[in-house]
């Protein structure tokens, strides 16, 4: 397994490098935004994950090992291979996958060419739990915990009769009234079933 190459860039196409490392060119497939920072006859270091097929060997190269570790995992979800789960970094940075997926923003997720909202759904359900802690927003740990219970009291609603437009509308009235800590989500439900009560 290569898990790093560090040389000199010898050439850049629209979709991939080459990396010359002890006179050998490696071929390296990039997403556009790793290509950006690479400059041809100057030294790189790309983090790597090699893909072995029955007819190809193919490594794919990131800008730093948190790249690469989301490629490898996004892959481990069924319907997902390795175009595809380079488009999705090639679409958003790490963080907001990480966030789509544990917050169940399938919005975010269906952004990326090739991922319909089943295929978002997914994602989100194989790995939710497997996308590793998320970075504490400038709220603290209330912001780290924001698409987490949105999604659930979104579900929750859904799972009562009511629309999903409904439902939208009872979480953003929920989100406005909560000030500081997030309350736990049965609490955060009862609110907007409260609030969808008085609507009717």
């Amino acid at each position: 397994m290569i898990a790093s190459v560090r040389g000199v860039v010898a050439a850049i196409a629209p979709d991939s490098a080459v990396i010359e490392v002890g006179g050998v060119g490696l071929q390296v497939q990039c997403a556009p935004g790793t290509l950006a920072n690479l400059k041809a006859g100057a030294e790189a270091r790309l983090a790597t994950s090699m893909v072995v097929r029955e007819d190809s060997l193919t490594l794919y190269g990131f800008a730093d090992d948190d790249e690469k570790h989301l490629f490898e995992l996004l892959q481990t979800a069924s319907g997902v291979g390795p175009r595809l789960a380079q488009a999705v970094l090639a679409v958003h940075p790490p963080e907001t996958v990480r966030r789509a997926i544990s917050g169940g923003d399938l919005a975010t997720l269906t952004r990326v060419p090739g991922i319909g909202k089943k295929g978002a759904e997914r994602l989100v359900l194989e790995l939710r739990d497997r996308v590793g802690p998320l970075p504490v927003a400038d709220g603290g740990p209330a912001g780290l915990l924001n698409g987490a219970w949105q999604e659930q009291v979104r579900q929750g609603v859904l799972a009562l009769g009511w629309s999903a437009a409904q439902a939208e509308q009872a979480v953003a009235a929920v989100a406005e009234g909560i000030d500081g800590e997030v309350p736990p989500v049965p609490v955060l439900l009862r609110q907007a079933i409260r609030l969808l009560g008085k609507a009717r």
